[in-house]
């Protein structure tokens, strides 16, 4: 059977596709001669599933949608302290090419807007790295969070160099700061090299996804970046990631985007997917018109907001029950779902409830997908307790999610029928 997401991106697509408001970016000649009317939407799975519509695989320059990805590697490079040193993580409210520093220190807000991402281009590689040795890891690496190898658009790197007065600007007061400690143009230039990126809606969903599975890449199963640095991107991306509607778009959508004026737009929503759009036309933010309607259309159709509720941490233990067997009374705590610190504390609770006299005390986890480290940590805690008190406990967990753990006096079995008894 034809899965029904294409159609529905397909649909999305027609949907917005009247509207013709905004421009392509004017003040770069190689974008303003975008065609106006190049329209696609991508959605890539953390498993690798990638579901296009439109002009999925129409080639155009990254732009701004580099500089997570980017500050994502200046983070594995060089470390958080360091970068953090040169460049804050506090939304400027600002537009992406103001020059937002702090009075203080002189560091750039954020590495979101233009004076954060060209600070983060002077902080790619090992120390002392040479231009074009920084230039070679941005390509690299903007490769791999694609999973394809990924080439420059000279044109329009040289098209945006002979219009490059403002970045060339806030990249003097930098150095004037000494933020920067290189020449500025060399900065710049390797700036604008790093935007000139040619991708696909189609890669970009795949970045983004790679960003949504804990920097590893869903289709070449590389660990890009650490989850800890994906931790720190997305958390900037959701505060400033769309500049001045950073925070229309945190309530309106709900998912750590990015935009680019050559007309993509990005998001990651953790543990689930990548989404990007293509359409040239540009708002007075410069984000993609018809790109934030769809962002709002599927926030809205498939509850992706991250603030959106989720189920109950109660609804973790399916039923707590006492069975009766020939070696006595046992407690029988069905559970389910992705348990974290709530649903933990909820089979606290429940455990709690267990007599002295319950002998047997068996944890259910057929049902269970995922057991974060702090759940992992409180549920051993309660298996802990109950084996110093001579009661004896079961794991019943056929996915194998207590693999490679200690569980202590504990017995782990398949089926319920080998704990029961």
């Amino acid at each position: 059977m034809r899965s029904i997401i294409p159609d529905y991106l397909a649909d999305a697509l027609f949907r917005v596709e009247p509207d013709t408001s905004g421009q392509p970016a004017q003040y770069i000649p190689e974008l303003a001669g975008a065609d106006p009317e190049r329209l696609a939407a991508v959605v890539a799975t953390i498993d690798g599933e990638v579901y296009g519509a439109g002009d999925s695989d129409a080639e155009f320059t990254i732009q701004s949608i580099s500089k997570p990805f980017v500050y994502a590697l200046a983070l594995a490079d060089r470390g958080f302290d360091t970068v953090l040193d040169k460049v804050g993580v506090e939304p400027s409210g600002e537009a992406f090419n103001e020059v937002s520093l702090e009075h203080d220190t002189g560091r750039p807000l954020n590495p979101m807007i233009n004076a954060g991402a060209l600070t983060v281009q002077s902080l790619i590689g090992p120390w002392n790295s040479e231009p074009a040795e920084r230039g070679e890891r941005v390509r690299q690496g903007l490769s791999a969070f694609a999973g394809r190898e990924l080439t420059i658009d000279e044109r329009v790197s040289s098209s945006e160099m002979d219009t490059a007065h403002r970045n060339l600007a806030i990249a003097h007061m930098l150095r004037s700061r000494d933020v920067l400690t290189e020449d500025p143009r060399t900065v710049v230039e390797g700036y604008v090299r790093q935007c000139a990126v040619l991708v696909t809606a189609r890669d970009l969903a795949m970045m983004a996804a790679t960003l949504a599975n804990r920097g590893v890449n869903p289709l070449t199963n590389e660990q890009v970046v650490s989850g800890a640095v994906v931790r720190y991107v997305l958390s900037v991306m959701f505060t400033c990631g769309m500049y001045d509607a950073a925070g229309d778009w945190a309530t309106q959508v709900g998912i750590p985007a990015k935009s680019g004026v050559g007309g993509g737009l990005i998001g990651a929503l953790p543990g689930q997917v990548g989404i990007a759009t293509f359409s040239p036309r540009l708002d007075e933010h410069g984000h993609s018109v018809r790109g934030v309607s769809l962002f709002e259309r599927f926030s809205s159709d498939m509850g992706l907001h991250v603030m959106e509720i989720p189920s109950a941490a109660s609804s973790v233990v399916r039923s707590n029950q006492v069975q009766d067997g020939e070696r006595g009374a046992t407690r029988v705590l069905r559970l389910q779902g992705g348990i974290r610190f709530a649903g933990a504390e909820r089979i606290i609770r429940d455990a709690e409830e267990i007599e002295v006299d319950e002998a047997r005390v068996v944890f259910d986890l057929s049902l269970v997908y995922s057991l974060d480290a702090v759940a992992r940590r409180l549920l051993l805690e309660i298996t802990r307790r109950l084996t110093d008190g001579d009661q004896e406990v079961y794991f019943v967990d056929p996915q194998g999610i207590l693999a490679h753990t200690d569980v202590g006096a504990a017995v782990v079995v398949d089926e319920l029928e080998g704990a029961v008894g």
